[in-house]
């Protein structure tokens, strides 16, 4: 039989102190058992936590944000002065109220940085961060309609003048100027209807696949080094990238001029879609200026279906840790030869991956017997005279439209016709070229003194402006697509908080150094939260921050600031 007492208060006595419990009982038939107990202190620790409690019951307000990343885009802009610097070129005009242009510019590439949101969402996205302890702003103020009244403030030519500036502040915190650059374009859709005037926002090829849509370019110089961003240029989405380097290349060796020092030489990396007898021609007057680009295999088929058993096996890192695997067959192999383009002779590397050449194989035979399964189809229908499969000129449009769809050539099948059936066959010389090509690339460079292995590795060197190039469309940070702007000026303005926030993505992981990408980083920082809680009479709120994890401890330390001494943000001494 079980008989419960209430909790009460329980008192010890030892060596003259008294110490209190608080405890619950209950009996077991005549005799009484514990069935818990809390040990409370002594009667002045007692008392010192009642007044803690009431002290913290004063509290008015308590609020919770994220508080991390967006303390981190501060200390960025603080380091690149972006605000100064746009301020400077686009100052306040007289009873101009609330945030400047720069803020507004800062509010924008600091979301970009850490969340993108539309300018619609940006207010309520601020409202669940720790903005106001970080940077306080009257969040009413950054709706979509006063960013539009600001950014139609802004004129293209003030833009150049801001995006030479932060370039200027970019490198000035750097030790070493830049030596190898890496150019190359892409181009960002966007939803503007076809009768919205715009002289950027026009159709053409479409690297994302969105043809239907109208487009904007962009092209990006990036140190090869460091990858971060020198220079970068918008312009209209139907642009060949040939014609647009043209236009460029005078002010882009000016730029790389103002940031180098002296008479330095310095190299630009850059895809055969740049080659041109023009643009070859102004970089060979330049004596400052030396170049690396690829060349058509289909341009010089003697030199892209040579037997690999002409290649020697290239003296890279990437190679010797496939030797160390045990990889003999899958080593980067290269041959050395010169030839005459554009009117001078070059050095010509031509190089040769069979792990490249394995996976080509597969997805073109895979092509093969799609094309094939088709045509069996194709014959079927022509031969039973089946409703629109009558006509072999209708047939041979369809297959080409085949074709296209697979990307890959209408020239491996032959297509015949009688009266009454239809035959097709393979082109075994066409096939047979195709297949010698697979895994071989074609490097050509006025380089004559570099090594094969300088040659080769600034070439595949390229692939860092294409993951910049992937992280400007990744969902989670940057996200340049889908562009909801109207006018040109504003995707001008949209375009260069994007350029901002992906130069100080890359300068976060550069500072923070280590293995860590800027999207863990910036993941990690988001997930620090503050917490602000404002007292009764007090006018200002008290900030305590969590306790940081490994990596978010790291990338305070980084920046010389640590969390200690009850949940306090505080300098490194």
């Amino acid at each position: 039989m079980y008989n419960l007492c209430m909790p009460h208060m329980y008192k010890k006595v030892s060596k003259g102190r008294t110490y209190w419990y608080l405890r619950e009982t209950h009996r077991v038939g005549k005799k009484v058992r514990l069935k818990w107990q809390k040990y409370l202190g002594t009667a002045q620790t007692i008392l010192a936590k009642l007044e803690e409690a009431e002290e913290l019951g004063k509290a008015a307000q308590v609020k919770t944000g994220s508080f991390g990343a967006l303390f981190i885009a501060h200390l960025l802009e603080q380091l690149l002065d972006t605000i100064g610097i746009i301020d400077r070129v686009v100052p306040r005009v007289p009873n101009e109220k609330g945030p400047t242009v720069g803020e507004y510019f800062f509010y924008a590439w600091a979301n970009r940085m850490i969340a993108p949101k539309s300018k619609r969402a940006l207010e309520d996205w601020y409202r669940q961060t720790a903005i106001q302890h970080v940077r306080p702003v009257d969040l009413k103020e950054l709706s979509s309609e006063r960013y539009w009244e600001k950014w139609e403030r802004v004129s293209e030519e003030q833009l150049k003048h801001i995006d030479e500036a932060f370039f200027r502040r970019l490198w000035s915190h750097r030790d070493q100027s830049p030596e190898n650059l890496l150019f190359d374009t892409t181009n960002y859709f966007t939803y503007m209807a076809t009768k919205t005037n715009s002289q950027l926002a026009l159709r053409g090829k479409n690297k994302s696949s969105k043809h239907h849509l109208r487009q904007v370019g962009v092209g990006l110089l990036v140190d090869r080094a460091s990858s971060l961003p020198l220079y970068y240029t918008v312009y209209p989405g139907n642009l060949h990238d040939s014609k647009l380097f043209h236009k460029t290349i005078d002010e882009l060796i000016g730029v790389v001029r103002g940031l180098c020092q002296g008479d330095k030489e310095f190299t630009v990396v850059f895809d055969k879609g740049m080659n041109s007898e023009e643009n070859l021609a102004l970089i060979d007057s330049q004596r400052q200026i030396h170049f690396i680009t690829t060349y058509s295999c289909y341009f010089a088929e003697h030199l892209a279906t040579l037997d690999p058993k002409h290649f020697a096996a290239l003296e890279t890192l990437k190679n010797h840790k496939l030797i160390h695997k045990g990889k003999h067959q899958d080593l980067l192999k290269a041959y050395r030869t010169t030839m005459t383009l554009w009117g001078r002779p070059r050095t010509v590397v031509i190089t040769f991956n069979p792990v490249t050449k394995r996976k080509k194989l597969y997805d073109f035979t895979r092509k093969m017997d799609r094309l094939r399964a088709e045509l069996i189809e194709y014959r079927r229908k022509y031969r039973q005279k089946q409703r629109h499969w009558r006509s072999p000129k209708t047939i041979i449009s369809r297959y080409r439209k085949l074709c296209e769809d697979l990307y890959t050539s209408h020239k491996y099948y032959r297509l015949s016709f009688t009266h009454d059936a239809m035959s097709f066959r393979k082109d075994n010389s066409e096939i047979a070229a195709t297949k010698a090509m697979m895994g071989k690339n074609i490097i050509v460079t006025d380089h004559d003194q570099w090594s094969t292995e300088q040659i080769v590795t600034a070439s595949l060197d390229r692939s860092r402006i294409e993951q910049q190039f992937r992280v400007s469309k990744a969902s989670c940070h940057v996200r340049v697509n889908p562009m909801f702007h109207w006018t040109d000026s504003k995707i001008r303005c949209h375009l260069l908080t994007c350029v901002i926030a992906l130069a100080c993505l890359r300068l976060l992981e550069l500072t923070v150094g280590g293995r860590h990408s800027a999207k863990t980083i910036m993941e990690q920082m988001h997930n620090l939260d503050c917490v602000l809680s404002w007292r009764k009479g007090a006018k200002l709120p008290q900030v305590q921050i969590e306790q940081p994890n490994e990596i978010q401890a790291q990338v305070l330390a980084a920046f010389g600031y640590e969390i200690k001494d009850g949940w306090v943000l505080q300098i490194k001494s």
